[in-house]
């Protein structure tokens, strides 16, 4: 069956083809039947032989008739079938017509916006000729469309841009090409379409003109290099600026603390810290200038190290009690006791934001004393810092710009306590760079509460941890005597007591001597303390009046009246601002137990032996300041050391080639960074070649750099140093540093 119907549709395929030969050979085939059929007929009729039977010839004749009948009833029929299948073919027929009518239409529109597009179409078969191209590229080409069509045209290519290849096959790329009316960017997607089945797939090219997106992003990245070389440049010339006025500081504030140290009149003495107060007041400034530039520069790197929080709050405050207590202001830290004990973040730059804002505090406050609270957030892992004071306070309206740089609440304010106005600038940036928010709550003349939240992270180890046991005072009652007046506020007794009532005990704060005296006998006081800015006098006076009523009694004092005698009926004190830790251990001894605080403290004076270090040092120290190398023979003789100067890089490695082949290596290098001839980083180099050479011990080198930028900071380290003291550098710092060495076993002891 499929052999007869591929040969019926290879007839109907030749019939199609050859209409007339097929005519031709069916009009001959019936004429030969019509024929045949008739000369039979008519010539066996007349035949003599033929036996011609009248009746037999009508029944042959009728038959004959009646079969033509039924022939023409089937070509009848099949004529009306016929007829049927015309009129659905005429109306099929009439639906395509519409159709291909609609598709032609559909065509022209599409033509009509390919031509109208903007961008750039063209059409090319698998040798490259072009077959199609619309109105813009004939455009841009200046070409009309029949000279195209055929050839291989190809723009010339000024400049090749990236590539870049889809995941369905279209190549994207970017070209900068010539053309008629100048150089111009074009952005590409190729691909190839099957335009017929049966012909070979094309390369379809679109294109669009993106000269001046091209243009304006290559402006844009030529400004930001522009703007990164203006960033650098200023950061190398504020690093140079702050190593020209850090050298002659270094001189300043090391000079004058050694002659501090001397034997001066008052009068002396008076200038001489006027100097060193002042040096140290620039140094701040400069120190604010740089940190200003690096968060412009936008170069301010955070590091992520655990770190004790409440130690590094009550060393603020501690640090800052000096200048608190030299205008009678109370200085106060509380810790609450839910927060983790460690947690990682970025001390530094943390201390730095509540040093600021707590130095402000102190400066804007006349009266009263200034609080640092930290406290749980709001949300999960974060802290709040909370720094109150009751200062000036201020205004609404200044409110909104005290967070700008170099703005001030007003300039009466700036007058009267001076300030560049970056530090809450600085300290914002410093904030939102670590993921937090500080808020500002002030009154005029109510003082201000500045609130600092920041996320940070708790140390899985610390999780439940405290830095000390906490005291058990349940049903225990203790009782604080504190001035509480217009001018103290009682800062830290409102804190002690919120500490005390966290841990169990009934605390009863009183500012009133006689209502304390009259108190004292109701009941048995597990302990009283008193403080002693009421006066010696009186607080002696409650001290003997609370021998039979309570097991401890505690005198709070600042630093600067530590050493004053007291009386015998105290079992102890404690030293303002006061430490939870000191605090807890106090109160959890027994009253026979001296108080840790009694130990008597080793003489201020400075000692002619090293102290960090345990043995004489052999240093040499490459400095090419005169000023800042006496200061540095200075300090090391002072510290019991053996000291030679170098007065460049070439001296100092010639120093230390000599020493060492001598069978005398130095035990310390003290390197200055920019020096004449050989500046510090080569001849540390150096010095780590010779070592990598001949084997032995590695000298230690520290780096004295007043540069405070990381890349100088990571230069030294490249260079073999073991860490660097930035200046300007005072006996204490440098004593770290040599206890530092010591103890990471760097120096033989």
């Amino acid at each position: 069956m499929g052999r007869s119907f591929r040969i019926k549709v290879r007839m109907r395929r030749f019939r199609r083809r050859h209409p007339r030969i097929a005519f031709a050979i069916r009009s001959f085939m019936i004429f030969s039947a019509t024929f045949g059929g008739a000369y039979g007929f008519i010539a066996g009729s007349r035949a003599e032989k033929s036996g011609y039977d009248p009746n037999a010839f009508a029944i042959g004749a009728s038959f004959l008739f009646a079969l033509a009948c039924l022939g023409l009833a089937t070509l009848s029929m099949r004529l009306r079938f016929v007829n049927k299948r015309l009129r659905t073919l005429a109306a099929h027929n009439e639906a395509l017509v519409d159709r291909n009518w609609e598709l032609k239409e559909a065509e022209e529109r599409a033509r009509s916006l390919f031509e109208s597009q903007g961008d750039l179409i063209v059409l090319r078969d698998h040798r490259g000729r072009i077959t199609f191209a619309n109105d813009a590229y004939c455009e841009l080409a200046g070409q009309a469309r029949s000279a195209l069509i055929g050839t291989r045209f190809n723009f010339d290519v000024l400049e090749q841009g990236d590539r870049a290849l889809e995941s369905n096959g279209t190549r994207i790329h970017d070209q900068r090409i010539a053309t008629p009316i100048g150089a111009r960017w074009i952005a590409w997607r190729e691909g190839f379409v099957r335009l017929d089945a049966g012909q070979p797939a094309e390369l379809q090219s679109v294109g669009r003109d993106v000269t001046d997106r091209t243009e304006s992003e290559r402006a844009l990245s030529e400004a930001r290099d522009q703007a990164d070389a203006a960033n650098r440049a200023k950061s190398r010339f504020l690093a140079m600026a702050s190593h020209e006025i850090r050298t002659p500081l270094n001189g300043i504030i090391g000079m004058s603390s050694l002659l501090l140290d001397t034997a001066l009149t008052p009068e002396q003495t008076t200038y001489a810290r006027a100097v060193k107060t002042s040096g140290e007041a620039l140094t701040a400034l400069i120190e604010e200038l740089l940190d200003y530039s690096k968060i412009e520069a936008g170069k301010l790197d955070l590091e992520q190290r655990p770190f004790a929080l409440s130690t590094l709050v009550e060393e603020i405050t501690e640090l800052l009690a000096p200048r608190a207590q030299a205008k009678n202001l109370e200085i106060a830290a509380y810790v609450d006791e839910r927060l983790p004990f460690d947690v990682v973040g970025d001390a530094a730059r943390l201390r730095q934001v509540l040093l600021n804002l707590a130095g402000n505090a102190i400066k804007f406050t006349a009266q009263g004393g200034v609080a640092l609270i930290v406290e749980p957030g709001l949300w999960p892992n974060e802290i709040s810092f909370l720094v109150r004071d009751t200062g000036i306070g201020i205004a609404p309206e200044a409110q909104s710009r005290i967070f700008r740089e170099f703005e001030q609440a007003d300039e009466r304010v700036a007058r009267t306590y001076g300030g560049t106005g970056l530090g809450l600038a600085i300290s914002e940036r410093i904030v939102k760079r670590m993921g937090g928010r500080i808020n500002l709550e002030s009154e005029p003349g109510r003082g201000s509460t500045f609130e600092v939240s920041i996320p940070l992270t708790p140390v899985d180890a610390s999780a439940g941890h405290t830095a000390f046991p906490s005291p058990d005072l349940t049903g225990k009652s203790i009782l604080l005597i504190a001035a509480q007046g217009i001018e103290t506020q009682g800062i830290e007794a409102s804190l002690i007591a919120r500490r005390l009532e966290r841990w169990g005990g009934q605390t009863c704060m009183v500012s009133d001597v006689d209502v304390a005296l009259a108190l004292l006998p109701e009941r048995s006081w597990h302990a009283v303390l008193i403080d002693r800015a009421l006066g010696s006098d009186i607080a002696a006076r409650l001290g003997e009046a609370a021998r039979s009523h309570a097991v401890q009694r505690l005198v709070l004092l600042t630093p600067a009246t530590r050493h004053e005698p007291l009386s015998p009926a105290f079992t102890g004190y404690l030293v303002k601002p006061l430490r939870a830790a000191s605090l807890a251990a106090r109160l959890s001894l027994t009253p026979e137990v001296a108080s840790p605080e009694l130990a008597p403290e080793p003489p201020a004076e400075a000692s002619a032996t090293p102290s960090a270090v345990t043995k004489a040092l052999s240093i040499l120290v490459a400095e090419d300041n005169e000023i800042n190398a006496l200061l540095m023979r200075s300090l090391l003789t002072r510290l019991g050391h053996r000291v030679v100067i170098a007065t460049h890089g070439e001296a100092a490695l010639e120093s230390w080639l000599a020493a060492k082949s001598a069978g005398m290596p130095y035990d310390l290098v003290l390197m200055d960074i920019q020096m004449p001839q050989l500046d510090g980083i080569e001849a540390a180099k150096r010095i780590r070649t010779h070592e990598a050479g001949e084997g032995g011990r590695r000298t230690p080198i520290l780096a004295l750099t007043a540069n405070t930028l990381v890349e100088d900071r990571y230069a030294c380290f490249e260079a073999g140093m073991d860490g660097f003291l930035i200046k300007p550098l005072d006996r204490e710092k440098l004593e770290e540093a040599l206890a530092g060495l010591a103890a990471s076993r760097h120096l033989a002891v």
